[in-house]
């Protein structure tokens, strides 16, 4: 056995995890290039205190390294019996038996490359989905549109494939973590006609698969915002309009916005409260339908009267006749 990891670290085998790592602790501050020369024997010490802490630090590997340290032990028990029995036939026909008994008794068995770390079998792992949420127009919902959307994502650190150490150390590019944050782009269409609340699904966007599995899904739940100065019902658009009192009475010809831009809308004379004025076909178009604006009136005495506009209303209220009984 060419290396005794529990002797380079000075630590009993059945050491801790705790004691293995303040051992490594210990002899790497003392051995570290920087403080003890950077030499190539200093170097090369270093680096098998680094060997020895990778192999002891890590379940697995420590497991394997623990049977093959009883196996060479072992081995070379057996060598010296072998050495000391006459019984032993040179010649036997087994070529693997020859093999190993060659190598028991020049003592070549590299147990090294016998217990090469294993590629460890790892079970593909599927990535998790993520879940979001889309703010789209009530335009944009019914007549469709792209949005383009950022993603914070989870994948498995490049640098120490998700081992969260480097050589014995913390790996520097995701702080030990095993894993780092991207931000990802995606330009998502909104398909036309589309409810509050329906779901978008992007396969394989979601959180990276591990060891090979499949990347999860990425799913966007549609949220349609309704206007502040409008409402909808179906294609058809709902909208109150203010109007004075004086353009009640007398009529007025008012400005108002539509999808289809703003257009000239006639107030006749003596309109009431809350009557309904239909436009039709400045509603949201989906395919071959169109929808009408419907507009309410609604009369509002103006906050801000000067004085001027006080007296008209005396005098109005004279020409009515006075006070009112009901």
């Amino acid at each position: 056995m060419t290396k005794d990891y529990y002797k380079i670290l000075d630590i009993e085998e059945f050491s801790t995890q705790d004691e293995i790592k303040c051992a490594y602790r210990k002899l790497a501050r003392k051995w570290h290039p920087d403080v003890a020369g950077n030499t190539p024997d200093i170097i090369a010490k270093f680096k098998e205190i680094n060997e020895a802490y990778e192999i002891l630090s890590n379940s697995v590997k420590k497991t394997d390294y623990d049977k093959a340290r009883k196996f060479y032990n072992y081995s070379s028990q057996q060598t010296k019996t072998a050495e000391k029995s006459s019984t032993y036939n040179k010649n036997t026909t087994n070529p693997n038996f020859k093999e190993t008994q060659h190598e028991k008794k020049t003592g070549t068995f590299n147990w090294e490359d016998f217990f090469k770390p294993k590629k460890e079998i790892k079970t593909p792992k599927r990535g998790e989905d993520i879940f979001s949420d889309v703010e789209i127009s009530v335009f944009e919902a019914i007549s469709g549109t792209t949005k383009v959307i950022n993603m914070l994502q989870t994948e498995v650190c490049p640098s120490c494939g998700g081992r969260k150490f480097v050589n014995g150390n913390k790996c520097s590019y995701c702080k030990g973590k095993g894993d780092i944050s991207t931000y990802k782009r995606f330009s998502v269409k909104i398909p036309a006609g589309i409810k509050d609340g329906s779901k978008i699904r992007l396969a394989e966007e979601g959180e990276k698969g591990k060891n090979g599995g499949r990347n999860g899904d990425l799913y966007l739940t549609i949220h349609i915002r309704e206007p502040q100065n409008y409402k909808t019902d179906g294609l058809n658009i709902l909208k109150n309009i203010p109007i004075t009192p004086y353009e009640a009475v007398l009529g007025a010809e008012i400005t108002i916005s539509t999808l289809i831009g703003n257009i000239s809308l006639k107030i006749a004379p003596n309109t009431k409260n809350g009557q309904k004025i239909r436009l039709s076909g400045c509603g949201i178009k989906q395919n071959d339908k169109i929808g009408d604006m419907i507009v309410t009136v609604e009369i509002q005495i103006p906050h801000d009267l000067s004085v001027e506009e006080i007296d008209l209303y005396k005098k109005l209220q004279e020409l009515r006749g006075g006070k009112r009984v009901f």
